[in-house]
């Protein structure tokens, strides 16, 4: 028997296929990673495009600040993205510069395996994706063999993939991805066989979500027949959709003879973290899953499956869910099987969409066809596996868009894209606004000085109530009136005016680290300045010089000489003398 190893995918997969990939937030991921960096988990599927624009859409969080927080939470674990090497958070395709650029910038703020997922297996784009990753410092790159059922992906197919494989100098190791959770255990005892024997000793991993309840079959399977690594999920974030759970693999390994060499009560304690932060959050735990054959069809990965699910909640045809799944299957089939990793499952499921909302209206199936439909019959992403259904391709291409999208200008480079951002604004920053919408990407800065604002000013608040009735400068009635004046001019300037200045000298001035430190210290003495005009007044002292300090939430019992209107003193303000303590971590 073999001795087995883990690679944990709750920060990533596992979040995005039972949660959305809204789940988890800097302080969720921040608070557990250093018990993760310390499992034994082989590594982590940690982020992709999607993850990281979710960050900023959603959260308002800086994506490449979570990065670098983790990798220090977890210095020696590596951190995996995953990637089509074509399409950075838009699905728009990218210039290869542009692809560059945002390789650098993940390893650059820590990100070091790297999975190539070309969705149509294609060969030259994956050497080329591969490429990058390592020129731009990646030390494990991953060639992803993504499962699927059709007439065209025999064994064979898989082992002349696998073969393409082992013949590039970029590309460390590969795995089978069996997003959709449908690769059966007599499957894999002939499929694993053939890809291990064409990859020529190239390491082999499985990922096998746990949808239809084959995976912990599957994965035994598959450590019997040679692979050394599996992935999985912890606690809440495994199972269901996402990936098998750990505990219960890890048990059924060893059962088996095979040796895991995790710390398992630290792996208990993330799984336990995962359930509660489900529970608190009122997020859907991973159950077991049961099997569905439909899923043979449809072939939609977890992540998917959970999003379709909300959408059509969302547009009020929840009630339309088997309809569509059986839609799916259809133009699947029609459009030559697309494997069902993205961006073909949102392409898919658009089309299968209008089709239906089409025949309830009355009209024809295909009438109305989406932009994405229509690249991918002018093999913008690549050639399809199999031919299109012929009518079905008339049917798109004879459309005026399919001319005018034929005459695309093509992607712009970086030079260009530096004219219309900015030449001055980082390249992290770069990568961000040319996959999403610039409002977005300002609230997310925008944020970060906010939020800085609104800490200080209630630390001035509470401080001013605090000192002012300490000193018997003021009644409580009286300080909590003119406070509420200012607080209204407060938020008015920090919510309003504060943010506004903030974006106009990002796009000024760039979004680096010391630009953000400056404006937030600049922002800081705005609120400070409105908050002394209504008699809260600033007096910075070092802490050493006082036997206690605010920041400690004692009682001030010490206040410096240096203060010239110190509580005992004559204090010519309306309210009170405010003592803050310099906190430099704010602003780190």
């Amino acid at each position: 028997m073999a001795e087995i190893r883990l690679v944990d995918v709750s920060l990533r997969d596992g979040n995005q296929s039972l949660w959305g990939a809204t789940g988890l937030r800097t302080a969720h991921i921040a608070t557990i990673a250093p018990v993760l960096g310390r499992v034994g988990f082989r590594a982590l599927d940690y982020s992709s495009s999607t993850a990281m624009g979710v960050s900023v859409r959603t959260h308002r969080e800086d994506p490449w600040a979570l990065l670098r927080l983790t990798r220090k939470a977890m210095p020696d674990t590596p951190l995996q993205f995953i990637g089509t090497g074509f399409r950075f958070i838009s699905w728009e395709r990218a210039h290869p510069e542009v692809i560059e650029l945002v390789y650098r910038c993940l390893v650059r703020n820590g990100m070091d395996r790297f999975v190539v997922l070309d969705p149509s297996h294609d060969m030259d784009a994956a050497r080329a994706t591969a490429r990058v990753a390592k020129k731009a410092g990646g030390t494990e790159v991953i060639g992803a063999l993504t499962y699927t059922i059709s007439k065209v992906h025999d064994d064979a197919f898989y082992a002349g993939i696998a073969a393409a494989y082992r013949d590039c100098p970029d590309i460390d190791r590969a795995y089978i991805k069996d997003p959709a959770g449908i690769l059966t255990p007599d499957r894999a005892r002939t499929l694993i066989p053939a890809v291990r024997a064409a990859l020529g000793g190239k390491p082999l991993e499985l990922h096998s979500h746990a949808t239809l309840g084959l995976s912990q079959l599957t994965c035994l399977v598959a450590a019997s027949l040679g692979v050394q690594v599996l992935q999985v999920g912890s606690g809440a974030l495994g199972n269901g959709s996402s990936l098998p759970d750990a505990g219960q693999l890890v048990s059924n390994l060893r059962a088996s003879g095979h040796t895991v060499d995790i710390d398992d009560r630290l792996l208990d304690a993330v799984a336990r973290y995962f359930d509660r932060l489900a529970a608190a959050e009122g997020l859907p735990p991973g159950r077991p899953g049961t099997f569905d054959a439909a899923f043979m069809d449809h072939q939609l990965a977890g992540g998917v499956l959970s999003t379709t699910r909300r959408q059509l909640s969302e547009l009020g045809l929840a009630d339309r869910f088997d309809a569509l799944m059986a839609e799916i299957a259809q133009v699947r089939a029609e459009l030559g099987y697309p494997i069902m990793v993205t961006p073909y499952p949102q392409m898919v499921i658009g089309q299968a969409l209008a089709n239906l909302l089409a025949s309830q209206a009355g009209n024809a199936r295909y009438d109305n066809v989406p932009d994405q439909v229509i690249r991918y019959a002018l093999g913008t992403f690549g050639k399809p596996t199999a031919p299109v259904e012929p009518w079905v391709l008339d049917k798109v291409l004879g459309r005026p868009r399919a001319a005018e999208l034929a005459d695309e200008r093509p992607p712009l480079d970086v030079a260009e894209l530096r004219q219309r951002f900015g030449a001055r604004i980082s390249e992290e920053e770069l990568a961000l606004r040319f996959g999403m919408p610039g409002a977005e990407v300002d609230a997310m800065i925008a944020s970060a000085v906010g939020a800085t604002v609104i800490t200080d000013t209630l630390t001035l608040v509470i401080l001013a109530v605090i000192a002012g009735t300490s000193s018997g400068t003021g009644s409580t009635a009286g300080i909590i009136l003119t406070l509420a004046i200012g607080l209204a001019v407060l938020v008015i300037v920090c919510f309003v005016i504060l943010p506004l200045l903030a974006r106009r000298a990002f796009r000024i001035f760039g979004g680096d680290r010391t630009v953000r430190y400056v404006i937030a210290v600049e922002a800081f003495l705005v609120a400070a300045v409105v908050s002394e005009v209504f008699g809260i007044e600033v007096c910075s002292w070092a802490p050493e010089n006082s036997r206690t300090s605010p920041g400690a939430g004692k009682t001030i019992s010490s206040w410096p000489a240096e203060c010239s209107r110190a509580p005992g003193r004559a204090c010519r303000s309306r309210v009170t003398c405010v003592a803050v303590v310099w906190r430099p971590a704010l602003f780190s």
